[in-house]
């Protein structure tokens, strides 16, 4: 069965925080705004977050990132914070956030996965954003950008020129258009760059696209960390669906729905291997 995008996933739903959405704006412009007033990312700040601070990046779920929020500032998400109390987090969480808020008001929303080209010059850094449906078509948003600065395009409506899925790039990869040594966390990180990385972030996307909004270092079923070990069709298969179903073919939404709750590789099943940036790797078990 195709996911309803208009509902919560385990990941989007607010709980016991629901009302703290449900009076925020319904322009996405001023939405991305409060979000950005919740959230700060964890190394483009340029703060340095350590112990109980840092370990706020593994916060999956959106009700433990209010409960951050509220435990700390116990007023209206649009109360301005001071920038080093937010709760840290990174692209995922913004994206989450926002996704949530737009469900909230039972607008079809979801987060892609894939690369951005804008973040950093000439490479293209591992990035998630916003996607809803504004009653024509699906509009991608970048709510961690800060439209102060000239990003080159309205990150409120991110041009499909300016954001590539991961399951685009994969496609570019093995037809030898792109320099997939590129794509990656950071450049300064070159172990967590290159073909593997985006072999994974295919069946993240999909996770995503079917509401396991899971975190960027979290691993299960057949994500690899050697493309050696990888099972390369398994990515093409997987991409060459999503691509289709971006391009509104309704059978690939739908045979990709039903392979991910039948096959294990593509699932999280009760748990992940979360490999954070904290400097800490452990098993955590899923909400259901």
């Amino acid at each position: 069965m195709v996911r309803d995008w208009s509902g919560h996933s385990p990941y989007s739903d607010p709980g016991g925080f629901g009302p703290l959405l449900d009076g925020l704006p319904g322009d996405v412009r001023e939405l991305a705004a409060v979000v950005r007033n919740v959230l700060v990312h964890y190394r483009a700040a340029g703060i340095v977050f350590e112990g109980e601070r840092l370990a706020e990046i593994d916060h999956r779920w959106v009700d433990r990132i209010l409960a951050a929020d509220q435990g700390r500032f116990p007023v209206p998400l649009e109360v301005p914070r001071p920038v080093g109390s937010r709760v840290v987090g990174c692209c995922r969480d913004f994206t989450l956030l926002t996704v949530a808020a737009l469900r909230q008001r039972g607008v079809l929303a979801r987060s892609r996965v894939g690369f951005a080209p804008y973040l950093v010059p000439g490479f293209h850094c591992d990035h998630v954003v916003a996607e809803f449906w504004d009653g024509e078509r699906w509009v991608w948003v970048d709510a961690q950008l800060d439209p102060v600065r000239d990003w080159g395009f309205d990150p409120a409506d991110v041009p499909r020129s300016a954001f590539a899925s991961a399951a685009s790039v994969w496609s570019a990869y093995r037809r030898g258009e792109v320099d997939v040594d590129r794509y990656g966390v950071d450049p300064g990180l070159p172990q967590l760059c290159g073909a593997w990385l985006v072999f994974d972030y295919v069946l993240l996307e999909l996770a995503h696209r079917q509401g396991d909004e899971l975190l960027l270092w979290d691993g299960w079923g057949g994500m690899v960390e050697d493309l050696a070990e990888a099972e390369l069709g398994l990515a093409d298969e997987v991409s060459a669906l999503l691509l289709a179903a971006d391009g509104g073919d309704g059978s690939a939404e739908r045979e990709l729905a039903t392979w991910y709750t039948r096959d294990a590789r593509l699932r999280p099943s009760g748990r992940v291997r979360c490999r954070s940036p904290r400097g800490v790797t452990e098993w955590v078990e899923l909400r259901g």
